[in-house]
């Protein structure tokens, strides 16, 4: 999509169709989000609320696998520091090094598979419109406007 923004009121600005959307996605777009109050806490619509607990709730698994091990160090230290039987490292290495890393691609493809739930639960379309853009001129002519 083209930078309709050039900071130079002189520039013809390119009229878009914002992409492909359902009845969700018309009415979001339609919302005047400049002038409306939006407390990410308490989110207005539906979608949002559903994201946000989205959003919770991969961030608690984060705090868990992140901050867990240490935590459990703490409490037990006995058993976390001593070394596995297998490999020959200490359990607490074991769970930051290679857990945490590991859980936070889980969580990444977690995350995502979400976000396609929520997309399809609101009818919100990311595939391409048919005839993709390669200038400022295409954009234009795909968009509706006039070409010259």
């Amino acid at each position: 999509m083209p930078d309709n923004n050039s900071h130079n009121s002189t520039d013809k600005q390119i009229e878009t169709d914002g992409g492909v959307a359902g009845q969700p996605g018309q009415a979001h777009r339609d919302t005047d989000y400049l002038s409306a109050e939006i407390n990410l806490l308490n989110p207005s619509t539906p979608f949002m609320r559903d994201h946000l607990r989205v959003i919770w709730t991969g961030f608690m698994a984060w705090l868990v696998l992140v901050f867990g091990p240490v935590l459990a160090t703490i409490v037990a230290p006995d058993v976390m520091t001593s070394e596995m039987p297998v490999i020959e490292f200490p359990l607490h290495y074991f769970l930051v090094a290679f857990c945490a890393p590991s859980g936070a691609l889980v969580l990444s493809a977690w995350y995502a598979r979400k976000r396609d739930q929520l997309d399809a639960k609101y009818g919100i379309d990311h595939s391409e419109p048919t005839g993709t853009a390669g200038s400022a001129e295409d954009a234009t002519a795909t968009d509706g406007g006039v070409d010259q």
